[in-house]
């Protein structure tokens, strides 16, 4: 290779490659697309959520963030699916839930605050519940502010 090392060709290429890696506009799945502005759309039937572990053995709870902070830094959102299932949270944040399908019950100290497919329920920060869901129960999350868990 004549004049050049080949370790530092091979740092240099390394370089140049992450550099355009990063400039790269980021792919997005196929149920959400992202428009240079900042607009967001999503298909949220097309949204998978994925099995999200709340502490409990036998919990069937499934969550899908859509949002990532860079691309919204002041409110999060996404899908969460529950089955036959009930598990306590607190909320350091503030919550909106649109209930998608099923339904959707909040518990909390000895009430319950039922909502159904098309119901809006908001949960205020700092509540200590418990999300319940008698049947499959999908809904669409927004929590405020998005980056509750650097707080």
């Amino acid at each position: 290779m004549g004049d050049i090392d080949k370790k530092a060709l091979e740092a240099m290429v390394r370089k140049v490659l992450a550099e355009l890696l990063a400039e790269a506009p980021k792919a997005t799945p196929g149920w959400k697309t992202v428009d240079p502005s900042g607009i967001m759309s999503v298909r949220t039937a097309q949204v998978r959520p994925e099995p999200f572990d709340t502490g409990k053995a036998g919990d069937r709870v499934f969550l899908k963030d859509i949002s990532e902070l860079s691309e919204s830094p002041r409110l999060g959102f996404g899908v969460m699916e529950m089955d036959r299932s009930v598990f306590k949270w607190t909320l350091n944040y503030d919550e909106v839930d649109y209930v998608i399908e099923g339904t959707l019950e909040i518990l909390i100290d000895g009430r319950k605050v039922v909502g159904q497919a098309g119901d809006v329920i908001f949960i205020p920060a700092h509540s200590t519940i418990e999300f319940s869901a008698p049947g499959l129960t999908r809904f669409f999350y927004v929590v405020y502010p998005a980056n509750w868990y650097e707080q």
